[in-house]
């Protein structure tokens, strides 16, 4: 019985060995072990470097240790320069511990003596095996990698889009509800003027106050889809969401900057002031906190939006949590400008950093809106700050 009775599997072999003896006993001993080998001898350096680009590619390299002015840790040594990834077995009759410590270290599948080639089919197989797992890993990562970037893309996709259904609402709420509720205000006016009948007057009050709320009511949600504030810049903006935020929560909140103004490029002054408003959303729903400061700077080409509160912490836990969406929104968003999203906590409170590169990024163009409900090819980066003539 021989010591190695595999299934029959064909392997293409390359060999570098300088006798033709030598090379005729290894191909008997994989014959005698079932393994089918289409083998080439090489002897040279040239050769070897010839018989390597050869198609289709070899499936694995055996190499003599010493040849006549060339050496097997040289062929693995240019192996390794052409970027082909070849499973290499280095068999020698000389071969020492260090060598074989440092062929090993260098990326050889495995080493074997001449006097024991009995090792020989199994170690092709095991190298050849171990070769195909590592491709398919590398595949297996690639299409992993690729399909995060997938995924990445389309919430940045998504999270333009969900800006853009915004503003395509605020501005139908502005012209159709917006305008219909102030024509009715001033037909009610009109009434009460030209009415002499208290219970009339009652009636017309009261639908007055109505249609005020409901005018209040309008431009609460129309700057909660579409910040209007924006239009003064992003500094106005944040100084009036601190003053906003202070007002409605009691939680003292300190806008700093010691810039009265930054023009900035399409996109990034409503990236930063989502970003503000979700941290301060979360402030005052988790945070416990009773001091918030909002920084905003520019530096070296790249602006940082910094939100810190004193409140408990959040804990790995919460970071962890497989619905915090919030966070991972931000991510998102950043990324739509080029930006990116830091955050740390303790239990001295939380912090929070946007970083926008202002450089131009020709990657991050978006769809543009025109009329509501309707998009178009970008001649430029979407920016759903800017409303147009109403």
């Amino acid at each position: 019985m021989p010591p190695f009775a595999p299934q029959e599997k064909r392997l293409r072999l390359l060999h570098l060995e300088d006798s033709e003896l030598d090379h005729q006993l290894m191909v008997a001993h994989l014959r005698r072990d079932g393994l089918v080998a289409e083998t080439t001898r090489v002897d040279s350096e040239a050769a070897f470097l010839q018989a390597l680009d050869a198609e289709p590619p070899w499936d694995v390299v055996v190499s003599d240790y010493n040849l006549p002015g060339f050496s097997g840790l040289v062929a693995l040594d240019l192996i390794k320069a052409s970027g082909k990834m070849v499973p290499f077995i280095l068999v020698s009759g000389e071969i020492g511990e260090d060598t074989a410590v440092e062929a090993m270290r260098n990326g050889a599948s495995d080493y074997l003596l001449k006097n024991n080639l009995t090792r020989l089919a199994p170690a092709l197989l095991h190298a050849v095996e171990t070769h195909e797992l590592q491709l398919a890993r590398q595949r297996a990562d690639r299409e992993l990698g690729e399909s995060k970037q997938r995924v990445h893309e389309l919430a940045q996709h998504l999270q333009v889009s969900v800006e853009q259904e915004r503003a395509a609402i605020a501005r139908e709420i502005h012209d159709d509800v917006g305008g219909s509720l102030t024509a009715l205000k001033f037909d009610l006016a009109w009434i009460a003027r030209h009415s002499d009948s208290p219970e009339v007057l009652a009636r017309v009050n009261s639908a007055l106050e109505t249609v005020t709320h409901a005018i209040e009511a309008s431009q609460r949600v129309m700057h909660n889809l579409r910040p209007a504030i924006l239009e003064q810049g992003l500094i106005a903006a944040l100084q009036w969401m601190a003053s906003r935020f202070e007002k409605r929560t009691g939680i003292t909140c300190e806008f700093r900057s010691r810039h009265e103004h930054l023009t900035l490029p399409p996109g990034v002054p409503l990236v930063a002031y989502r970003t503000a408003q979700e941290a301060l959303t979360n402030v005052s729903k988790h945070a416990q906190a009773s001091a918030v400061h909002i920084d905003l700077s520019l530096a070296g080409g790249v602006l940082s939006l910094e939100v810190s509160d004193n409140g408990r912490g959040l804990s790995q836990d919460d970071l962890a949590k497989a619905r915090s969406f919030g966070i991972r929104g931000l991510h998102e968003r950043a990324g739509t400008v080029g930006g990116w999203v830091d955050l740390s906590s303790g239990p001295g409170g939380t912090t929070l950093i946007l970083s926008v590169p202002l450089e131009p990024d020709t990657d991050n163009m978006d769809l543009e809106i025109t009329e509501p409900g309707e998009l178009k090819d970008p001649s430029g980066p979407y920016d759903p700050t800017v409303w147009g003539a109403l």
